[in-house]
């Protein structure tokens, strides 16, 4: 089974929230069904059905966390060396045709989110980047068209 890259921010966010789903949501939605049940004929009861479904989805998390958790592989990104693009680090780009400037932190692919500047490895950019270093032109092909960036810092 393939590995999957996390920071340890990221693997800890995802422990975090295994445990808060199984020590709290658990036994909210035990109890939400609990009070629902007590309402009388099951049957037709829109608050009953809704917590069942609730706990469903619940659980339905707690086996997908656990299932990940299981083949993550933390990297720690503070023994890296920032000579050259690594997992882990922080990317200043400039789009060369545009003149934009973004940095981007290469992430696992469960932790990206371009909106907080979290990129996937797995991503086209960020495949790209890995083994560059500072001043290499990067040439990318994205869904918008071909994108052409130069690496002007790396950094943790």
């Amino acid at each position: 089974m393939e590995r999957i890259p996390f920071t340890k921010e990221g693997f800890e966010r995802l422990k975090k929230e295994l445990e808060t789903l199984e020590k709290v949501e658990r036994f909210k939605a035990i109890e939400a069904i609990e009070v629902a049940r007590a309402h009388g004929d099951l049957s037709e009861n829109a608050e009953y059905h809704a917590a069942k479904e609730r706990q469903g989805q619940l659980e339905a998390r707690i086996q997908y966390l656990h299932s990940k958790l299981s083949i993550a592989e933390v990297i720690e990104s503070e023994k890296q060396d920032c000579d050259r693009v690594v997992f882990g680090v922080k990317v200043r780009l400039e789009n060369i045709d545009s003149g934009d400037r973004v940095v981007y932190k290469l992430v696992g692919p469960d932790e990206s989110d371009v909106q907080k500047g979290n990129i996937s490895v797995k991503s086209p950019l960020g495949q790209a980047l890995i083994g560059r270093y500072e001043g290499d032109e990067v040439k990318v092909r994205t869904p918008a068209g071909l994108r052409n960036y130069e690496i002007l810092g790396i950094f943790i």
